[in-house]
Order: C-alpha cells, then structure tokens, then sequence
C-alpha cells in the first residue's frame, strides 16, 4: 500500500512578466524514489519550490502530507555563509549557543527540542562522509563546490522530514561521492523527489515524472524504461497523427468526387430539360432542388473537415515537436590546431600536499578530461590556465585565446541580457542571425530579452556558451569546469555532439562518465605520487 505525502491540484504558475510557466498540473507523490526530468526553463525548480511549500502556485493547490526539506541547486557560498549554514541546521546551532550563553527563553528551548546532541551528529556525519577537516564555523568560500554539496546533502539527512526534494543533488560531485549519494538515496525510507538530469543517477529511480508544454507525464521505471516508454508513446503518436492525416485527406478526395459526381448531374438534368422543352418553372423547381443537395454535399464536407482538423490537432499535441539543440561548431586554422598552446610548470595555490605540484603541456587537439576528487585543485588549475589566478611558485604561459567557463558562469554580467552580452563579442553577423542561434539554444525571442539572472541554471550555461563559441575570435583552448550540470537531456546530448566536432585544445572538468565517454578525449589528467600526470585516456 501506498502513501501519498504530496498532492497537486490544478496547479498553474505565471512568472511576474506574464508569461504562463505552465497549467492545470494533476499529480501524486509517493514513498517510490521519484525523478523530475524536463527541458530548461520548463518550470522544474519552480514545480520543486511548489512542492515543498515555498512557493505559491498562481491557481490550484499543493498539499502536503508530513514535513519536506528542499535542497536548492543553487548552493550558497561566499557572502559570509558558513557550514553550518549549509546544513541547514544553523537555528537549531544558535539556539543552543544562546542557551549555553544564559539564555531561559522558550523559544530557543523549542527551537533546539532533542537536538541537544546536534553538534555530535553533524561531527560524526562529517567524519563518515570524508569531511572531518570541516569546521561548523568555517566560510564556505574555502571549500569547494562538491565539498558544499556534500554538507548540504548531510543537512538534508538529518532533518529528519519525512520527504526530501533535492534539485539537481549531483552537481559538483567527484565519482565517489556520486555513488555514495546514489546509495543513499537509494536507502531513504520515506518519498523522495529528485529533479535531476544525471542519467546514472536516474537509473537508480523508481519512478519518472517528465514536466513538458503537454504537463506532467509519469513513467514507472528507471530512466532506461522512461527512454524506451516514451520512444514508444512517441512513435505510435506519430503514426497517429500520420494515419488521421492520411484520413483526412483521403476523405476530402471521397468528398470532392461526390461533389463533382452531383455537378456533372445537376448539369445534365438541365440540359436534358431544355431539349425536352419542359416549363420554365419546372427547370426552376430542378435547379433548385440540384442546388440544395450540392449545398448539403458541400456543408457536410464543412463538418467533416473541422471534425477531422480537431482530431488531428488533439493527436499533433500528443506528439513532442519541440525543436531540436543546435549548436554551432567553432571552425579553427590548422596552424591553431597543430601547435603547444600552454605550459604550466609550478606549485597551484590554496592546494596541499601532492595536489599542488603540477608539470604540464597543452597542444592542439589534445582533449583532456580532468578528474579528481573533491578539493584536489582541479579548478585552482582551469583558474591559473584562465589567467584568474597565480601559481605560487613556477610559471605558466597560455599562447593562444582561451575561454573559460566555471561552474558559477562568472563571465556572464547579471543585470544584462544574453542577447547584448553576444552582440559585445560577437560584431559580424547581424542581430537576426544572432538571435537565430540562441534560439537554436532554446533560448527564445522572450529569454534572450531578460536580465540573465532572470534564467534557469540550464539556460544560463547556454548563454555562457553561446559567449564562448560565437565570439569574433573563437576560443582554441577551451575550460569547462562541470559544464554537464543543470543542462537538460536534449541540450547535453548536443553539447556532446559540439564537443566531439570542436578542434580546438580541450579541458573538461567532470565527474559525469557518461558524459566523458562520449567526449572522444584523447588523455587524462588525474592526481597521483608526485602530483598531477597526464596519460592516455
């Protein structure tokens, strides 16, 4: 038997620019391990904020059936947050300050409730999950972003709620923090629902929800059989819609030879009317009948025409048409191809131990998938390749162009649209090219309008990308650090097809092996004795 912890209602959202997000969604949440999937910018974190009671719906209503704790994907660092702000338990941790000071207030005895023993869980949680050289007063700046996951994700266990809605849970994480987390979800006793693009983290599911125009689509199964189910629905959708076309129009010809059959009738009754000399009024009570059955002829082809229009426009809304990623490759010389691009030689910055010494050589055509553990330096490494940060020792020379996009976009500017900051680096083709491509982004006319803090974390990256790809003069060394994270299926399936077509010099961070495995990456750059090495890959 089932229990249902989450119920939407007709639930409806518009965004404050007018725009309906989407309309009258119907669904049940379960114990079963649930996975959200939907294109960027569907609505997905919003749906998720819906669900854990956040945020409002603009019509309908969400209820809820226990507590829930939300993991954003938007983990905070910097600004003065601390870990134990990630936890999510600071309250509790200040009440209990407050009260060791002297404090006898109520509140902060209700707030702290059994908890007294908080700073002990969360010491032991960081010792079990690898992170017992993190202090609950440490800045988060000073962590890397999986290390931030990882405590966040800590905090979620122990809120003890009885359903947890994680969005996008796997960002940042290095290989064995994926697994661990996949194992945990995996355990979860109660509903869980994880919006999440993470194809190996999908195959541990038991259940998919695909939001899209049409609205909520629940698959039983694991991605695979969401993949294959949906192939499915889609081609007998598509046969469908090609059968009551083929319908239609073999009716409209039924119709027409009917109407040309009375034609030739009516004509010949009148010609045979006027040899045979008959009354003018009897030719006139002919004519008139032969008029009216052409007329009912022509007004049943009428209804049968809009009937059939409104089934196939019924089956047309059953099949998914929304347009296909396209990104455009970046053609370089083979003189920027053929040549040493970089070297490093030194000891990276804020990085201990063997992680820190590094020996390396860049040159063209070599694509490099960086991988690592949490903490190991991997993106103090893109940062001094990118000119944003200095070794502490040694040198490095970058010889050519080089675009870098971290995992927070930070070359992207906020406050301005995706379509002024394009133009900025882009000056040759005119703005109806340029608007073509970001719209072969899925970034449309409306999205490319906004200030880029206005868009998913999906679209975001696509602007960035777009910024990189589409510039006067493209990059022949490309960093991306995790560019895998909050792109939907579609997007990375093309991002993947781009990459293996860019002929540049390339280095990738990911702990996303589907996603290296489809990359064509010629070496691998990894710790080991003596600091970092290069092989084969």
């Amino acid at each position: 038997m089932t229990y249902t912890y989450l119920t939407l209602e007709s639930v409806s959202y518009v965004l404050p620019t007018g725009r309906t997000l989407f309309t009258d969604l119907n669904a049940q949440f379960d114990q079963r391990l649930t996975g959200l999937v939907g294109r960027n910018g569907i609505g997905k974190s919003i749906l998720a904020r819906i669900l854990a009671g956040l945020l409002q719906p603009s019509f309908g209503r969400c209820t809820r059936a226990g507590s829930v704790h939300y993991l954003s994907q938007e983990i905070g660092q910097g600004g003065g947050i601390t870990v134990a702000a990630l936890t999510g338990q600071q309250h509790i941790l200040a009440a209990l300050q407050r009260i060791e000071a002297g404090s006898v207030l109520a509140s902060d005895f209700d707030t702290v409730g059994e908890c007294w023993d908080i700073r002990a869980q969360l010491k032991q949680a960081f010792v079990q999950h690898g992170l017992a050289h993190l202090e609950l007063d440490m800045p988060t700046s000073k962590i890397s972003g999986g290390e931030a996951m990882r405590v966040a994700l800590i905090g979620a266990e122990l809120s003890g709620a009885d359903y947890l809605i994680l969005d996008e849970p796997s960002n940042h994480l290095d290989r064995p923090n994926r697994k661990r987390l996949i194992d945990q979800l995996i355990a979860w006793p109660r509903g869980m629902l994880v919006v999440s693009h993470d194809r190996e983290l999908l195959r541990s599911v038991e259940r998919v929800v695909d939001l899209s125009v049409q609205g909520l689509s629940s698959y039983g199964g694991n991605y695979d059989l969401y993949i294959q189910s949906k192939a499915q629905q889609q081609h007998s959708a598509i046969e469908r819609l090609e059968h009551l076309k083929h319908e239609r129009k073999r009716e409209e010809q039924s119709l027409r030879k009917q109407l040309e059959r009375q034609e030739r009738r009516n004509a010949r009754g009148c010609r045979q009317g006027k040899e045979s000399n008959q009354a003018k009024i009897l030719l006139g009570q002919k004519k008139g009948q032969s008029e009216r059955s052409s007329g009912r002829l022509q007004q049943q082809q009428v209804v049968q025409k809009q009937q059939r229009d409104q089934e196939i426009n019924t089956a047309r809304q059953q099949v998914d048409e929304e347009a296909p990623v396209i990104v455009h490759g970046v053609s370089l010389s083979q003189q920027a191809v053929s040549r040493q691009v970089a070297r490093v030689e030194g000891r990276l910055p804020y990085v201990a131990g063997e992680s820190a010494t590094i020996d390396l050589t860049l040159t063209g055509r070599q694509r490099v998938g960086v991988i690592g553990r949490n903490g190991c330096g991997k993106t103090t490494l893109l940062n001094v390749l990118a000119g944003r940060l200095e070794l502490a020792s040694g040198h490095c020379d970058v010889k050519v162009e080089s675009a870098y996009l971290d995992q927070h976009l930070a070359t992207l500017k906020a406050d301005v649209s995706v379509l002024e900051q394009l133009r900025s680096v882009n000056h040759t083709p005119t703005e109806g090219e340029l608007r073509m491509r970001l719209a072969q982004l899925g970034l449309d006319a409306q999205k490319v309008g906004v200030a880029c803090r206005l868009l998913s974390g999906g679209e975001r990256l696509k602007a960035a990308l777009a910024c990189a790809f589409y510039s006067d003069s493209p990059a022949q060394l490309l960093l991306l650090d995790e560019p895998s994270n909050h792109l939907d299926l579609p997007s990375l399936q093309a991002l993947e097809e781009m990459l293996r077509a860019y002929q540049g010099t390339l280095l990738v961070i990911s702990h996303d092996d589907v996603f290296l495995s489809r990359l064509n990456l010629t070496h691998r750059l990894f710790v080991g004795g003596g600091g970092w090495h290069l092989a084969c890959w």
